[in-house]
């Protein structure tokens, strides 16, 4: 097989690229990523001169280029993962969501139907169901309901990923994740800002009472779950991969702290985002039954690895969290922790 992997110097992208690169040896990896703030080649440094990964920086927007690598390489699948995938972000400036979530991925799609790619997986997100109540869980078959700029265009790229399967025929699968935790994530996310943040004993900024709740996926059970539908998923399908492990965040940061040893003192709790989900939960009873799947790691085993992870690999996270990062953080949480004391 070989398989162009969008979006491969990313938090995910990386660690799926890695794990193909171990569990099929003997396929061939093309990388394209346009390499922005949270993309880094670094993390694949060990792959370094691996003639069974190529990395190729560029914009997957950039039609006349996809086809040309599906052509040069004889791509048989595609792995689509490249996307901005912050809501933060996406809440300061949901311009550039649009634009490479939804009008990327159908670039995309396009130059994959022109040359005959096999099979194309989309990667999306639970988020594109909205928020639950304090029961239940979401189904394939949930409805979609996006709350932010990012769900949005989450949604819109599955719908027209789909679209491609049900007008042109093409053999589409798409997958949809709780929240990934592991590492390598780019230390805007929940945990590794925490651990960071506690590492300097800084304020752990937690919004609102904390009492959100989201269901944890180790990226490594991620990779495993795309692999899976990859090979075995149905053409036209959605498949929900969760961990089947809820937790609030407030559970989440006191954890962190309790492993670093860190006083509880360090949390404040900042106002709201704007339209934050209160909970999600993904039912994965589908790809369980149909594929064979089944997440490898206990969130509290998980947890404790990734704290581990950052502790030891400190010189990453220092380099990745540049000027541009601060800047973020401080519009996104500055004026939040100064209010609220």
């Amino acid at each position: 097989m070989n398989v162009l992997v969008t979006g491969g110097c990313g938090f995910i992208g990386s660690n799926l690229v890695k794990y193909l690169r171990r569990e099929r040896p003997d396929w061939k990896i093309v990388n394209l990523d346009k390499l922005t703030y949270a993309g880094n080649l670094e993390t694949l440094a060990d792959l370094e001169g691996d003639p069974r990964h190529v990395f190729v920086r560029g914009d997957i927007a950039n039609r006349e280029l996809v086809e040309h690598l599906i052509v040069q390489h004889g791509i048989d699948a595609v792995m689509h993962l490249a996307a901005e995938s912050h809501v933060d972000r996406s809440i300061l400036g949901p311009e550039v969501f649009i634009h490479t979530n939804v009008l990327g991925t159908q670039q995309l799609l396009e130059a994959c139907r022109a040359r005959g790619v096999k099979r194309f997986l989309m990667v999306s997100t639970d988020e594109v169901y909205g928020s639950l109540g304090p029961t239940g869980a979401f189904t394939e078959t949930s409805p979609l309901q996006p709350s932010s700029p990012y769900s949005a265009s989450k949604t819109s790229s599955d719908l027209v990923a789909l679209a491609y399967h049900h007008t042109f025929k093409m053999d589409v699968v798409v997958t949809r994740c709780s929240n990934n935790y592991g590492r390598y994530q780019f230390p805007e996310k929940l945990i590794p800002l925490m651990v960071v943040n506690a590492l300097h004993d800084k304020p752990l900024p937690v919004y609102g009472d904390g009492a959100n709740v989201r269901d944890w996926l180790h990226v490594d059970d991620h990779c495993q779950g795309l692999l899976v539908a990859l090979e075995k998923g149905r053409a036209g399908e959605v498949y929900n991969i969760g961990g089947g492990s809820e937790r609030r965040n407030i559970e989440i940061v006191k954890g962190i702290l309790g492993l670093l040893k860190k006083p509880e003192s360090l949390i404040q709790y900042v106002a709201d985002r704007p339209g934050h989900d209160r909970r999600y939960a993904i039912d994965p009873t589908k790809i369980r039954t149909e594929l064979g799947y089944q997440p490898k790691h206990t969130f509290e085993q998980g947890l404790a690895e990734t704290v581990t992870w950052y502790v030891e690999n400190r010189a990453w996270w220092e380099r990745v969290t540049s000027g541009a990062y601060r800047q973020y953080f401080d519009t996104q949480y500055k004026a939040r922790l100064q209010g609220r004391g």
